[in-house]
């Protein structure tokens, strides 16, 4: 049985974990944080796991390594040093950054080879894609050990050409988040009304087709060159941007239509899950294996 080391057991952490264990992948978890074995107990039940806080330990004899530590270039040029240091040559070291450029995690690293990123979008488990983004010093074998495992996981495994801040997905993300926080400040829209208004339109058409082939049907049977010199042609208005300065009347908006706290985010992850798993298999994307349930 293959072995991989998960590194952090934070939301995208114990999704990764579940994802390979469900897989027939034997789990190890690493992460100092006190409440392990809670975090666990609470979102692993009855899936085999072994824990550890000792990075070192954990990947001893690992196949594959997915980390998903924090969101900093200071801890995770210092994790990928430990894992350069205690696994093998062959075991790729794939980092769940969403942002972060893998030149910079690899940056001095002597495993800089065997290093790339493999960005999920949440939850890992659910969501078919995963980003492969290789940096400069990442080998051909390291990209193509990632892609093979990612596929074995029923996943989507994109490769980019090459790196570039946030990567595409976040990139794309960014700028429609924007857009999404101006109109709001503008008093266009409220926020459940814009949400609906994505899910009843563009949500829609991009779960089916992507933008360049909605774009070809657009122009009817002369494609998306009759789209861009005709009806696109005509949309010269400026897009604006969102005010940093009154971002807290966004969240404070967010806030008020979904609620915070414990309750709230199970209720939210509880429709998203149900939805997203309704609607893999219709739109042509394989369901991820299920999950044991837990053993009484």
């Amino acid at each position: 049985m293959a072995a991989v080391t998960i590194v952090g057991a934070g939301v995208i952490g114990v999704s990764w974990a579940r994802l390979f264990g469900a897989a027939g992948w034997e789990v190890r978890i690493s992460d100092p944080r006190p409440d392990l074995k809670d975090v666990a107990d609470q979102h692993l039940a009855g899936q085999p796991v072994t824990l550890s806080a000792d990075l070192a330990a954990a990947v001893d004899g690992a196949d594959f390594v997915q980390e998903a530590g924090p969101e900093r270039i200071e801890i995770k040029e210092q994790m990928f040093g430990t894992l350069a240091a205690h696994t093998r040559d062959d075991v790729v070291l794939a980092s769940s950054s969403s942002s972060l450029l893998p030149s910079a995690i690899a940056r001095g690293n002597p495993a800089a080879d065997r290093i790339v990123i493999g960005h999920p979008f949440n939850p890992p488990e659910l969501m078919p894609l995963v980003e492969v983004v290789p940096g400069p010093q990442a080998s051909p074998r390291t990209v193509d050990r990632a892609v093979e495992v990612y596929r074995e996981l029923n996943k989507v495994p994109i490769r980019l050409k090459k790196e570039i801040p946030g990567f595409v997905g976040n990139r794309l993300q960014k700028v429609f988040d924007d857009q999404c926080a101006y109109l709001v400040q503008q008093g266009v829209i409220d926020v459940a009304d814009l949400d609906d208004l994505v899910r009843a339109s563009l949500g829609l058409r991009w779960a089916t087709i992507g933008p360049f082939q909605s774009g070809t049907l657009g122009g009817g049977p002369a494609g998306m060159r009759h789209l861009v010199t005709h009806v696109a042609s005509q949309m010269t208005f400026e897009i604006g941007k969102p005010d940093p300065a009154r971002m807290d009347e966004v969240l404070d908006a967010v806030e008020s239509t979904y609620g915070t706290g414990e309750t709230a985010y199970e209720q939210l992850v509880d429709l998203r899950d149900g939805r997203t798993r309704a609607a893999l298999e219709p739109l042509g994307w394989r369901q991820p294996p299920a999950v044991d349930p837990p053993q009484e």
